[in-house]
């Protein structure tokens, strides 16, 4: 039998994932009915909140207490919370209760955390920046593999190589920075078959293996590898792409836009183009209205027509 300490812990362990009857629950800890019942009560007094249902499918439950006992999780669980915590932490809450929390917490969870998995929400955290907040859109998530993001973060803090399959096709890169931004993950990679830098969606990589091959790190394609994804985005990375002359200086422009909206290059002291992309046509036509400035639509022709539909829904509104 094991220690009371430990068996109580793995009680825990089981009740919180789902019921079990009295019978099953002695028969995994491998322990007598009245056992069970002692270990238990021994719940109950640190504060988890037991119940028994009686009856022909009664068992135990763990409920809703008065206050907040410790909890167990497994490994997987552990990782996910803290670096679910971390990068929250990172992205800012804007309340300040609430981020002074998320750093307590974090503090304790990395106390706490065995080396091993240390070293997986460590490579994740140092391996991943967080992109600005967005506007509202409707684009879908892009949800990645927990798999995924480890080899990939591991494959970054080696300085390793990674062998990334994207559309049946597998291509070597170096990996140097994850980014996440609107829900969705960005590999900023230097791609070694075609000599240039990437910013590659990670949901679109079908498998990641590291190749085990050391690199000296490259000078970097920006100072600020963020911006370097967002400018990769506007321009590749989307399924509808705009380019759009805005009649006003480019530094009203930027001053104007929020950063993942797009990105903007002067013509003249009067003049500059916005090259702007999302999945769907509406989602840049909210981004346009919300510019407050003139504008005109160079491409696609498929939201200069989207655009039309609005001004004459927009015209017929006020006529009627």
């Amino acid at each position: 039998m094991a220690p009371t300490t430990t068996r109580v812990l793995r009680l825990l362990s089981l009740l919180q994932d789902r019921s079990y009857t009295g019978r099953e629950l002695a028969e995994r800890l491998g322990v007598a009915d009245r056992t069970l019942r002692q270990d238990i009560q021994r719940l109950r007094e640190l504060g988890y909140p037991v119940h028994a249902v009686r009856g022909a499918v009664g068992g135990y439950r763990l409920g809703q207490g008065t206050k907040m006992p410790p909890l167990l999780l497994d490994d997987d669980e552990a990782v996910a919370v803290a670096l679910a915590v971390g990068l929250a932490e990172d992205g800012s809450t804007g309340i300040a209760d609430i981020d002074a929390s998320l750093t307590r917490a974090l503090a304790k969870l990395q106390q706490i955390l065995p080396k091993r998995l240390q070293r997986k929400v460590t490579a994740l955290r140092s391996a991943t920046a967080v992109g600005p907040a967005t506007v509202g859109s409707r684009e879908p998530d892009a949800p990645v593999p927990a798999a995924t993001l480890t080899v990939v973060a591991g494959a970054i803090r080696d300085g390793a190589t990674l062998l990334a399959t994207r559309a049946d096709t597998e291509t070597e890169v170096e990996p140097y920075r994850l980014i996440s931004w609107r829900r969705r993950w960005f590999l900023v990679a230097y791609d070694l078959g075609a000599h240039t830098w990437r910013a590659l969606p990670v949901a679109d990589l079908t498998r990641v293996r590291s190749a085990s091959r050391r690199f000296a790190a490259r000078s970097l394609p920006d100072d600020d590898l963020v911006a370097f994804v967002l400018r990769e985005v506007a321009q590749t990375g989307w399924k509808v792409h705009a380019r759009v002359t805005v009649l006003a200086p480019a530094e009203t422009v930027i001053a104007r836009i929020n950063p993942a909206v797009g990105v903007v290059e002067a013509v003249d002291s009067h003049t500059s183009i916005l090259v702007t992309g999302a999945d769907a046509l509406e989602t840049i036509a909210i981004y346009l209205s919300m510019l407050m400035m003139d504008f005109r639509v160079d491409g696609p022709p498929e939201l200069v027509a989207h655009i039309r539909t609005l001004a004459r829904r927009y015209t017929e509104a006020l006529d009627g």
